[in-house]
């Protein structure tokens, strides 16, 4: 590792499987290809660790186990909270097991009394049912209980999850006042998952410049960061923020999570030699919200048109995939398959749609929300006119979305919405898709500026279905502007990987 040839090792790291992830995997192979030694750490979807080439580039996906994914208050008695409830531990499946061996036991003194019954007298056979019948009672009696204490368990067990209750809003208002931003270590532990797991392989690779993605990342860098400088290695952090943390909607529901990844960025924040970040409308906010004395360089997610790899194969058929001819008009989707990104309405939209195919390509295909999709569709009686495909490799994007008529964006307000140009709304650019998107106020602006689409109500089906009627009503003048309006030359990869590779440079001090 940095052996002569290259300017230096990066460690990337990624609190996700990389696959699916274009702007981290754009990274890596652009650094790489610029000389510097790049290793992209990301977090293993299953359990077992990976490692492959991208380009110049290695990735390995590690397991992070998830000992601490359990809050402290989960663990403690249950006295006080519930008498009836079982204790924290294996003592709730040992009496379920134990009842099942009782009732097995007696279901077999039973069946041994059915037999011997055959060549005894009736008084023998009453003798020993009853006999046997206080064992049958106890063993039902102890069964209910278990069933109510089991129920109660259940109760506390979700009520401890959840921290809904006054108790545990108090205790949430507790930690953040006495603690301040260090409030995370109680508050989420399973942040310390994530170091002990990335923490080992970091400090084994010694890099010369660490490049923490996003908030949970952030923490590992710079506490590798400390402890390498520490040994007396000048290693630097680079703290890329790909979404303003404060305006996300919580990844997971509970509510000390968001508190917990707030307080989290707040204390290791100040680590960061270089910040970086995707808008500029971003950039300004992180210098109020963090008091930054330098300004972030702006790296726009925008597509990859370069050379593909030697071994790409040819670019999936969009429309074959999707079983329809050329004269079909398709709407397509790409990205995360959240509810909060509106696909929904892109699915109930197509009953006043007619013949309009909806094409969803996303990460994740078995995740609730798009199984959601399907659900609905087939309430409303359009299941053949919906499609639900996987990603494609992100240097194939382009080309494959291009088959569409029209990109949508159909996602609803939340504060990151808003300020972004998100990675899909340049895709579908360079595609020369007309984009029809939600009236989320930087896209909106931008679209009605260059003339590229329709904006319609956020969450309203039918001002979608009107918006993407009248852009296939005239679909060729909307795909006129890009060859006299749409700035397409300043949106590529090439010119921020230039960036990129500056921030490396000067923060490196090459």
């Amino acid at each position: 590792m940095g052996s002569a040839q290259h300017r230096g090792t990066v460690v990337m790291l990624v609190q996700n499987g990389v696959n699916g992830d274009s702007r981290v995997q754009k990274q890596a192979e652009s650094a790489a290809a610029a000389g510097w030694n790049v290793v992209l750490v990301g977090r293993s979807p299953d359990g077992e660790a990976h490692s492959w080439r991208l380009g110049d580039a290695e990735v390995r996906l590690i397991q992070v186990r998830k000992g601490l994914g359990r809050r402290r208050h989960e663990l403690r008695t249950h006295w006080l909270r519930d008498p009836i409830a079982y204790p924290f531990g294996p003592f709730e499946a040992y009496r379920k097991r134990q009842l099942q061996a009782w009732r097995a036991e007696i279901g077999h003194l039973k069946a041994r009394q059915a037999i011997d019954a055959r060549h005894q007298s009736r008084a023998v056979t009453f003798a020993r049912k009853l006999a046997l019948l206080p064992r049958r009672v106890a063993v039902k009696l102890v069964g209910k209980w278990a069933q109510v204490r089991s129920a109660h368990t259940e109760r506390l067990r979700r009520r401890r999850k959840t921290m809904t209750g006054p108790v545990d809003r108090l205790a949430i208002w507790f930690w953040k006042t006495a603690m301040g931003d260090r409030a995370w270590r109680r508050l989420d532990p399973n942040l310390w998952d994530l170091e002990l797991a990335f923490g080992p392989v970091i400090d084994e690779l010694k890099p010369h410049l660490i490049h923490a993605n996003d908030f949970q990342m952030l923490g590992v860098g710079a506490r590798a960061a400390v402890r390498a400088r520490a040994a007396g290695r000048d290693v630097k952090l680079v703290w890329d923020v790909h979404e303003y943390l404060p305006g996300i909607k919580s990844w997971i529901d509970h509510p000390a999570w968001k508190p917990a990844q707030i307080a989290h960025e707040n204390e290791y924040a100040r680590y960061a030699d270089a910040v970086v970040t995707v808008s500029e409308t971003l950039a300004d906010m992180l210098i109020e919200r963090h008091g930054l004395t330098e300004r972030p360089d702006v790296v726009m997610n925008v597509p990859d048109l370069g050379d593909r790899p030697d071994d790409d194969g040819p670019v999936p058929d969009l429309r074959e995939l999707c079983g329809i001819g050329p004269d079909t008009p398709l709407m397509v989707y790409s990205g995360a398959p959240m509810a909060r990104r509106g696909l929904m309405t892109m699915v109930e939209a197509l009953p006043s749609l007619e013949d309009v195919h909806a094409a969803f390509i996303v990460s994740r295909p078995e995740w609730t929300d798009v199984v959601a999709l399907g659900e609905r569709a087939e309430e409303l009686g359009v299941t053949d006119r919906i499609h639900i495909l996987p990603y494609v490799p992100h240097w194939q994007i382009v080309p494959f979305l291009s088959a569409a008529d029209i990109g949508v964006i159909p996602i609803h307000h939340w504060l990151n919405h808003e300020i972004a140009l998100i990675t899909k709304f340049f895709e579908y650019s360079h595609a020369k898709l007309p984009i029809v998107v939600s009236d989320v106020k930087t896209m909106a602006a931008k679209v009605r500026e260059t003339g590229q689409g329709e904006v319609f109500r956020a969450e309203d089906t039918d001002d979608f279905a009107r918006a993407v009627g009248q852009v296939l009503g005239d679909i060729d003048r909307y795909r006129k502007v890009y060859s006299d309006v749409v700035p397409l030359h300043e949106w590529t990869w090439e010119s921020q990987a230039a960036l990129l590779d500056g921030v490396y440079t000067r923060t490196r001090g090459g």
